[in-house]
């Protein structure tokens, strides 16, 4: 494989992957300097003078990007003369530090950072990251005016880390590493969802963070909303899995379960099963030769396999095994009419 790889799968996305594996010894840290820059902008890049092994993994969400990083350790530094060359790193990142502990610098701020740990970095402004031991980062890096936030907002963001035990920060670790993970094996309409509601949740963070969130107030419906949709990707694969069940772990009644659902265009139930149903598409499309139909669909939470084709046929105008059989070579993108009427 070289450095610079394009990787596609049956029914992904490419996503681009740089490695320092096929790179010869002296020049990996100059091609991991330069990699580690080409992803996350104009920065002073401190690596150790013997690369050992380094991987970036870039996958497109529209005008997002999710960004799984592997590496030895690392200093980047953008100072105020990075900021001034331009506005083409007019971006913000959102990090998970999946492995290893490190420190960031920003607006005054300085924090120290664990495992399970997500902050925001802003690229329009002066700021540190040090990582000093082999790491792992799942980041997404979005266009700034996708927060939607103002100058002083932003400000209050910043270098200010979620630990994986606070409230949201145990919303957003999972639901970021999922999003990442997942980028490129979701259908379109799902990443941009997804995006959509970690965007949504930066901006519970930064309500937080100024002290106007409290329960009664939309983005406390909203926060709640995603947790909720959170918990049910967790346990999408139990067939238990019901409004009841979901309006009873979150202390809810059944009535206001429903009402927050009604601004996603779907019910509980009918919500529920486009997740399983997404989630079934893509184990077909990857597993072609391999589970049954009725295996999949089991796997997912549905009881009967008989029911899950008739749902899956409604929803994508296919069939479970045909869809098999194209190994997800052919593109079927669902409407969402058919996935709600499924």
């Amino acid at each position: 494989m070289s450095p610079n790889s394009s990787i596609l799968e049956p029914g992904q996305v490419p996503c681009t992957l740089n490695t320092t594996d096929s790179v010869p010894a002296h020049r990996r840290r100059a091609y991991w300097r330069e990699a580690l820059s080409r992803t996350f902008g104009a920065v002073d890049m401190t690596v150790p003078d013997e690369v050992c092994s380094g991987t970036i993994r870039t996958t497109p969400l529209g005008r997002l990007q999710a960004v799984t990083v592997d590496g030895d350790c690392l200093s980047a530094l953008r100072t105020r003369r990075h900021v001034a060359q331009g506005g083409e790193d007019d971006y913000v990142v959102v990090k998970l530090l999946d492995r290893g502990v490190g420190r960031i610098e920003q607006d005054g701020r300085e924090a120290l950072l664990g495992p399970g740990d997500v902050f925001v970095y802003d690229m329009t402004r002066p700021g540190r990251l040090d990582l000093p031991q082999p790491f792992r980062t799942k980041s997404l890096v979005l266009p700034r005016d996708v927060l939607g936030l103002r100058e002083s907002d932003m400000a209050h963001v910043t270098a200010s880390p979620l630990g994986p035990d606070t409230p949201l920060g145990g919303l957003l670790s999972p639901f970021l590493a999922g999003l990442v993970d997942g980028a490129g094996t979701y259908p379109p309409r799902v990443s941009e969802l997804m995006a959509r509601n970690l965007v949504d949740l930066l901006g519970v963070l930064a309500d937080e963070r100024l002290g106007r969130t409290s329960a009664d107030t939309p983005d406390g419906h909203r926060a709640l909303l995603l947790r909720i949709q959170a918990f049910i990707d967790r346990h999408i694969a139990d067939p238990d899995l019901t409004p009841q069940a979901i309006a009873r772990a979150h202390r809810i009644s059944l009535r206001y379960l429903h009402k927050l659902f009604e601004s996603e265009d779907a019910t509980v139930g009918r919500w529920i099963q486009r997740r399983r149903l997404e989630e079934c598409r893509r184990d077909l499309a990857r597993h072609a030769n391999g589970s049954t139909i009725a295996a999949v669909a089991h796997q997912w939470g549905f009881t009967s396999a008989a029911h899950f084709s008739r749902v899956f046929r409604a929803a994508y105008g296919i069939s479970p095994r045909e869809w098999r059989d194209t190994q997800g070579l052919t593109k079927y993108t669902p409407s969402p009419t058919r996935l709600l009427d499924a």
